[in-house]
């Protein structure tokens, strides 16, 4: 009884799994496997070319859904239908006649090149035997290799037939004049169209290439797609030529794909491609757009040397060998945001124009496992991402690869770069509009409506926001709103005034270090900077001691010392300056804020001493005096700039000799004393008969003095590979 009824439930599972498959429709790429094709005859060929098909205003020998046997065993038909095929496509000056040979079978190889017309190209005119249009499309060809003179291309032999105006030799070209479809064709053997012009579009999508496929020194006029199609042996495509858009979208190539020395004058779509093998393009041009967003390289990956005017799309691509953009030439930004790098990406050499960089946000990178490579002192200054948030990894990351490789400068770029960001994160924490404590009016005066104001203000009350996100969620905001204010938008608890304190002294302090050194990346802006101060300061302390009174009995310095000493701060101020204008990113904001430092106090206490006067004694003798038993270069870290008390240091301090023609030397000196701690001779201030205001001065150099060396010293020790080792290593 059980045995029975088992049998029953089996049964019928088998009719109700026999009913699905056969109710259940079949995709398009099953169905497709399964289509019914018939065997090509003579007769069944010679039907179809006497009665063509219209398709999009074209007229189209129809070979959809055919076997054709092309193969050495079927010679005679091969023969006969490569004969009676160019009989028709070949006339002359009928209307373009097309061939459709989709969803065919097409056994052994098809040597497409046959079936085109074979006209000569001269360098004097193109051969009349095309009509007006086709000879504007053919002029073409004439434009692209006067724009290739100094690539590959020229080598090819139409190119150098219509550029040889001396010669009358001229080259072959095969001019395939209709449109050329082969949908969901499959190609079992070789597949050969080189050195063909197509005048008319070219749709080979979800097409099959067992074999080898030749397409090298092709010229397509129109629109070309190869979509989804799979070449399983080696493609070739060098020297070819695209005139209008390319469409090679999810397009797989199996065996080595070679682009080298092509031309692609519209978008070229390399969306969602797979590359199993090498990939070369290299020498190419890309007029327009390239992309290779989502691709994916397991081979090495070649761009040597090639031309990219427009955008280069590798969004999410992935590069599991070398990818190499060695000599490339890049006129706008390349976009590898969500990239994959694990081996190693090579930029060598590569040009970079004042639009371009390298959009990196979200790129996968494990320095301890991959590479990228450039010319050092300039790769580093090519990688950007919008915000700190979500890239501090990758920014580290960078900056280990650099130092890996001892390149100092780019991993200090990459600092530069990573602190840029996080003062913008800052600027943006104190001065943005908190959407968890903002006033209604405050939202209303950024650009919210009353209306969004008190929506926002409601929800706040309910939950507080996490993130911008989240306002969208309220029925009265709008994208076009949101995409207009979200920059200006914070989310975060309300800061307390002493947090909000703390945060505006971090952004006062990193503003400063980016602006006088680049966050101490950059040796010669320290420079500059210094040299700046100390010439201002050792002209300030000369005025201070040499320009005294005028009256009753005037106390001024020489014509002759007042000359050299503004020649020389002319001198010393320059230089510093093309220091700073040669290696700040803002310099008038570098002056600005240097001078914010050194101008004010200093001004209005020179203002004052001379508002005030001086009647002291010692009137004709110099504030400065010099250590007068040694006159040699010394470090002087611990030196102070006003002599003790003792009376032995007195008499061996001895006041500047003001009547010597080289006494303007000592206040650059003085002031190099205060400044850098190094000088010729330790030179300080007297103890007696000083005017306050002129010791004030004095320790306010010398204060800014420590600062500027230990901001020297850290600078050093990150610009220094030997130093720069100490300090990351691991």
């Amino acid at each position: 009884m059980s045995h029975s009824l088992w049998w029953r439930q089996a049964t019928l599972l088998i009719i109700l799994c026999a009913l699905l498959v056969l109710l259940i429709p079949l995709p398009a790429w099953a169905a497709s496997t399964q289509l019914e094709r018939t065997p090509l005859t003579l007769e069944l060929l010679q039907e179809r070319l006497h009665n063509p098909t219209l398709r999009e205003g074209n007229l189209t020998v129809d070979l959809r859904q055919m076997v054709i046997d092309l193969r050495p065993e079927n010679a005679s038909f091969r023969d006969a239908f490569y004969q009676l095929l160019r009989k028709e496509l070949q006339k002359i000056g009928a209307k373009p006649l097309g061939l459709d040979l989709s969803y065919s079978l097409v056994q052994g190889d098809f040597i497409g090149s046959d079936l085109g017309l074979r006209t000569p190209l001269y360098a004097q005119a193109i051969a009349p035997i095309f009509t007006a249009t086709e000879q504007a499309q053919l002029e073409q060809l004439r434009l692209v290799c006067l724009q290739s003179l100094t690539v590959t291309l020229i080598n090819s032999k139409d190119c150098r037939s219509l550029l040889d105006t001396q010669s009358t030799a001229s080259s072959e070209v095969t001019v395939f004049r209709g449109a050329l479809t082969f949908t969901q064709t499959r190609f079992n053997g070789e597949v050969r169209f080189p050195n063909t012009f197509f005048l008319q579009s070219v749709d080979v999508q979800n097409a099959v290439f067992l074999q080898i496929a030749n397409w090298s020194e092709t010229r397509f006029s129109r629109l070309v797609s190869f979509y989804n199609s799979s070449f399983h042996k080696t493609s070739d495509f060098r020297s070819s030529i695209f005139f209008d858009k390319a469409n090679f979208k999810q397009t797989q190539f199996l065996e080595n794909a070679d682009f080298q020395g092509s031309f692609f004058d519209k978008n070229a779509n390399f969306n969602q491609a797979i590359f199993k093998q090498l990939a070369r393009f290299n020498n190419i041009q890309w007029q327009e757009n390239a992309d290779f967003s989502d691709a994916k390289f397991t081979n090495q990956a070649q761009f040597t040397k090639s031309s990219f005017n427009q955008f280069l799309f590798l969004k999410e691509a992935t590069f599991e060998q070398a990818v190499i953009f060695r000599e490339v030439l890049f006129n706008q930004p390349v976009d590898l945001q969500n990239a994959s790098i694990l081996n190693q990406a090579d930029f060598s050499d590569a040009l970079f124009a004042k639009e371009a960089f390298l959009n990196v946000p979200g790129i996968t990178f494990n320095s301890n496992q991959a590479k990228i490579l450039g010319n050092p002192g300039q790769i580093g200054k090519m990688f950007s991402v919008p915000t700190l948030q979500g890239n501090q990894n990758i920014l580290r990351n960078l900056g280990q690869n650099f130092r890996q490789q001892q390149q100092v400068t780019d991993a200090n770029q990459i600092e530069y770069t990573k602190q840029q960001l996080r003062l913008q994160e800052l600027s943006h924490e104190l001065l943005g509009i908190n959407i968890n404590n903002a006033p209604v009016v405050s939202l209303i005066r950024l650009g919210f409506s009353h209306i969004q104001a008190e929506a926002i203000a409601q929800r706040r009350i309910i939950k507080q926001f996490r993130n911008t996100n989240e306002i969208l969620t309220l029925v009265d905001i709008d994208l076009a709103t949101y995409n207009q204010l979200s920059d200006r938008l914070i989310v975060s608890e309300p800061l307390a005034i002493g947090s909000w304190l703390l945060e505006a002294w971090a952004w006062l302090a990193l503003s400063v270090l980016l602006l006088l050194s680049g966050y101490g990346t950059n040796f010669w802006l320290v420079f500059g900077v210094g040299g700046v101060a100390i010439a201002y300061f050792g002209v300030l302390f000369w005025l201070v001691d040499r320009y005294r009174r005028l009256h009753p009995f005037p106390i001024i310095p020489t014509y002759y010392e007042t000359v050299a000493i503004f020649i020389s701060f002319s001198g010393l101020t320059f230089l510093s300056l093309l220091a700073i204008f040669r290696n700040a990113a803002q310099p008038w904001l570098t002056l600005g804020c240097l001078g914010i430092i050194i101008v004010p106090i200093p001004l209005i206490l020179l203002i004052r001493l001379y508002q005030q006067g001086r009647y002291h004694d010692l009137m004709n003798v110099s504030y400065l005096s010099e250590d007068g038993t040694f006159r040699q270069l010394r470090l002087l870290i611990g030196r102070l700039p006003v002599i003790p008390r003792n009376q032995v240091f007195r008499e061996r301090y001895m006041p500047l000799l003001c009547d010597r023609r080289w006494n303007w030397l000592n206040y650059y000196d003085f002031s190099l004393n205060n400044l850098v701690k190094l000088g010729f001779n330790d030179i300080r201030l007297r103890d007696e008969h000083l005017p306050g205001i002129i010791s004030t001065l004095a320790w306010y150099q010398w204060s800014l003095g420590v600062l500027y060396i230990t901001l020297v010293l850290w600078t050093l020790s990150r610009t220094i590979p030997g130093l720069n080792l100490l300090i990351y290593l691991k």
